[in-house]
Order: structure tokens, then C-alpha cells, then sequence
């Protein structure tokens, strides 16, 4: 039980001082719902200034979202993680006041490499996008009181 609550506060902490440095998060206006370890679930609502010149929401904007929710799953262990590839699917476009929710659930985490899946929702529970990715934790396993 001592290990479980002492990994819940690691990813906590971990994610926390992640997103507290996260200004291109923070300005799309992402908020994390839920982080524990492998596990991360991010919203952010779709505004004007998200929209391409289709008036639908920007892909970039989608795979930012997805992006940092792969970054809090994957550096939810404490260790600095960052993405070494990813592949996306678009399966609906995202509209003006879209309330998108992306998860990221850990599919493998062994020594340095892991793999994601993100699922991006909208409101409705409509798959908007999918998202694959792999992560590598840099330096000496670092974590990320010690990465700065």
C-alpha cells in the first residue's frame, strides 16, 4: 500500500513541476484531470484562435493536446522522459467549444523506452483522434528535481 502512495505522490510531483514549465501547454489552456503512474488524462477546450482555415479545429492543435498528455503518462514515473517518435490518426474534426479530453495509458515502460496510447475525446465521447507514442528517458534516469 506504502509503494502505491508513494508512486501517486512521485507522479504528482513529477508531472506537477512539469506542467508548472509547460508555457505552450499552459497558453492552449490544457488542465490535467488525473495523472498516476502510466496513466494521464489532460482537457482543453477548442477556441477561435484553434481553428485552421477549414473553421475546425487544427490538427496541431489535437496533437499538441495528445502530446501532453503522452508527456505527463510518460514522466509520471519521476524519470525525464521525452517523446522519440510518435504516430497520429485524425478520425473527426474538432469544432469551436469542444471540450477535448486526451488519455494516455502506458502499454510498456522497460529501462529507458516506453509506449503510449493516447485517445483524444470530445465531449460527446466521439474518438477524435488516436495517438502512438515512444518515449526515452534522457540522461542518467534523472527525475525531474534533478533535470534542471
Amino acid at each position: 500500500m506504502r509503494d502505491t502512495l508513494d508512486s501517486q505522490a512521485l507522479a504528482e510531483a513529477a508531472v506537477g513541476r512539469m506542467l508548472a514549465n509547460d508555457r505552450a501547454s499552459a497558453r492552449l489552456g490544457m488542465r490535467l484531470l488525473e495523472v498516476r503512474p502510466g496513466y494521464a488524462r489532460i482537457a482543453m477546450t477548442v477556441t477561435e484562435a484553434m481553428l485552421n482555415g477549414f473553421s475546425i479545429c487544427h490538427g496541431g492543435m489535437i496533437f499538441a493536446l495528445a502530446d501532453t498528455a503522452f508527456a505527463a503518462g510518460c514522466n509520471s514515473w519521476g524519470p525525464v522522459a521525452v517523446g522519440a517518435g510518435t504516430t497520429m490518426d485524425f478520425l473527426k474534426s474538432g469544432q469551436v467549444g469542444d471540450e477535448l479530453v486526451a488519455v494516455c495509458e502506458c502499454v510498456s515502460q522497460s529501462g529507458r523506452t516506453g509506449l503510449y496510447d493516447v485517445t483524444v475525446r470530445n465531449q460527446h465521447g466521439e474518438v477524435v483522434a488516436v495517438m502512438r507514442g515512444r518515449s526515452y528517458r534522457v540522461g542518467n534516469n534523472k527525475t525531474q528535481d534533478q533535470a534542471g
